[in-house]
């Protein structure tokens, strides 16, 4: 498995979506769609990615740290 760090390439805003797509073995755009339509039903999924975009590594700081 790999580790939860936002790329530096291929991100659209904040690289979160792309972290978990990778995480779970899926394209970007599947997991941007389903962030899309789950933003049509209730509940905190933008202060979500905001938490996610701030404590999500980047890619280049996650691997400097990682010895």
């Amino acid at each position: 498995m790999s580790s939860l760090a936002r790329p530096t390439h291929g991100r659209m805003i904040g690289g979160v979506c792309a972290a978990l797509a990778r995480r779970f073995g899926t394209s970007a755009t599947t997991m941007r769609v389903i962030f899309l339509l789950s933003c049509l039903l209730p509940g905190p999924q933008f202060l979500l990615y905001i938490a996610l975009w701030i404590l999500l590594p980047a890619e280049d700081k996650a691997k400097a740290t990682a010895w």
